[in-house]
């Protein structure tokens, strides 16, 4: 009979022990689970990038990358350097860029963020390490018998159950999360791959800053030169009006002829403010960019007759992808999305922690450095979440669609840096071809009015087709000097297209990250 019931015991230990462990064991069953979803597409690596140039090919030149216009050559080494802007020839750009990138508020607000995710990658790698306290405590404690107290102070006796003593403890104790799943070095990534993101937009927003400084310099200097064709014809009509009066005075013209010349007078008076007003907001402008209050600001230049397009080298496209900051930016928040992906599974998966402290302990401060006990403790726990109510798988699916939506973000970032260049370097050819044909007209214009001029005063010619020449030369100048500006615009376009001569210099955690895969 003891027989049975101990064999009847023992099966029931075993029965309780086998559920026991898979109770334990459970957890680390699941994690098979847990991190077997679909891993998301890398568009860094489908993304298909073009041979060649089209803009470049069509102009002339062959579709090998060797040679195009006279200004632009699509050489595998031809790429812009750091300092672009020289090739303007203006040491006064020069100084402005400098001036620009030492004070500007966007850059030192870029240089901020830079800080913050430096500060964010150094606390999310504090996980990989163990976490080492170290704890003074000195406590006194006791207990005394209430009825007891009361009856000494009657006869003077102390109760001989009543306590009261010191306890001083010196202890230090480290806990240290086992990353069996690797959340702690998912996380440690996802830091480092944004910070590199937050270095990446530092260096987008240089360039950015760089070509609009440049911009609107030479804004400021077409403005300029279109002011001064505005004084001209400003002269030239009340020249002309001038003739106009002294034939109407010797009866040779009528009053309504007059009348029109000062019409056209004062309309070419009513520009010169206008541009005028334009040419101090954009003095305001730069001065902004600047970081410097716009009062008392300007510039020394009066046109753009000394600047000139420099020549220009596009390179391949391929090369675009670690030439632009900003789609080295997309690609580093992307793989910090990547990252958290894995961090977002992990959580669902069991987290296992090693604990371990010792001390020392006494009823004086004395005891506690000559003579302590020793106290020490060693042990770990494993943990599991068994219901979250979807908070966890939430946290995986939005972790995913993050990252689809920045795989989007960063395959619109490659392509519109591709139609960047394309814009631009067909922009600039257009614009050279422009410029030659203006000029030109301006020429041919100018001959017009001085002939018209001449037979006016020998009464060849009526007045009619005098005023006609004049506003033809009037508005050829104009739009002379407005593409004397979108020219050497053009080319400022296309250096921000190409990275403005910045390249990944291969120091980056995602360079090297994407080197050791």
């Amino acid at each position: 009979m003891s027989t049975s019931r101990t064999l009847a015991s023992t099966s029931w230990f075993r029965r309780l022990a086998t559920r026991r462990l898979a109770v334990a064991f459970l957890p680390l069953m699941l994690a098979a689970c847990a991190l077997d979803g679909e891993t998301p597409a890398d568009p860094t690596k489908s993304l298909v990038m073009p041979s060649h140039w089209d803009a470049t090919s069509t102009q002339g030149g062959a579709k090998d990358g060797t040679t195009q216009t006279a200004a632009i050559t699509t050489d595998a080494a031809a790429w812009p350097t750091t300092d672009w802007w020289s090739g303007f020839n203006s040491p006064e750009l020069t100084q402005l860029l400098a001036q620009a990138r030492a004070d500007n508020p966007d850059l030192g607000a870029a240089a901020a963020r830079i800080a913050q995710a430096e500060a964010q990658a150094e606390i999310s790698g504090a996980s990989l390490w163990p976490s080492v306290q170290l704890g003074l405590s000195s406590t006194r404690s006791g207990s005394r018998n209430i009825k007891g107290s009361a009856a000494a102070g009657l006869n003077g006796a102390v109760p001989l159950n009543d306590y009261a003593g010191n306890v001083h403890q010196a202890s230090l104790s480290a806990s240290y999360e086992i990353d069996f799943w690797g959340k702690n070095r998912a996380t440690r990534d996802s830091a480092q791959f944004s910070l590199d993101a937050s270095r990446f937009d530092s260096e987008t927003v240089a360039l950015s800053l760089s070509s609009n400084v440049a911009a609107t310099y030479f804004q400021i200097l077409a403005i300029r030169d279109r002011l001064a064709v505005a004084r001209g014809n400003l002269e030239n009509a009340e020249h002309v009006l001038s003739l106009i009066d002294a034939r109407v005075q010797a009866g040779a013209d009528s009053q309504l002829d007059l009348v029109q010349q000062r019409s056209i007078v004062a309309t070419q008076r009513a520009a010169v403010p206008a541009l005028e007003q334009q040419e101090r907001t954009q003095l305001n402008a730069l001065a902004i960019l600047l970081g410097r209050a716009p009062e008392g600001f300007t510039v020394q230049a009066k046109g753009l007759a000394d600047v000139q397009p420099p020549a220009l080298g596009t390179g391949v496209p391929a090369e675009l992808l670690t030439r632009r900051p900003d789609i080295r930016y997309a690609e580093a928040q992307l793989a910090a999305a990547g990252a958290d992906i894995k961090v977002a599974r992990t959580q669902m998966l069991p987290s296992v922690t090693l604990n371990a402290s010792t001390g020392v302990e006494a009823a004086t401060l004395a005891h506690l450095v000559n003579a302590p006990t020793l106290l020490f403790s060693l042990g770990g726990d494993i943990a599991q979440s068994l219901f979250s109510g979807g908070r966890l798988e939430g946290q995986v699916h939005q972790a995913e669609g993050r990252h689809r939506e920045l795989a989007e973000d960063y395959r619109k970032a490659a392509l519109s840096a591709l139609s960047d260049v394309e814009s631009a370097v067909y922009s600039i050819d257009r614009y050279q071809d422009q410029y030659g044909l203006q000029k030109d007209a301006v020429a041919q214009s100018q001959r017009a009015f001085e002939l018209a001029e001449d037979r006016y005063r020998g009464g060849l010619t009526d007045l009619q087709t005098l005023l006609d020449t004049q506003r033809t030369l009037l508005s050829t100048q104009d739009t002379l000097a407005q593409v004397k500006l979108s020219r050497v615009q053009a080319s400022v376009s296309l250096f921000k297209a190409l990275g403005g001569g910045w390249q990944d210099d291969g120091s980056s955690f995602l360079s090297q990250a994407k080197a050791a895969r």
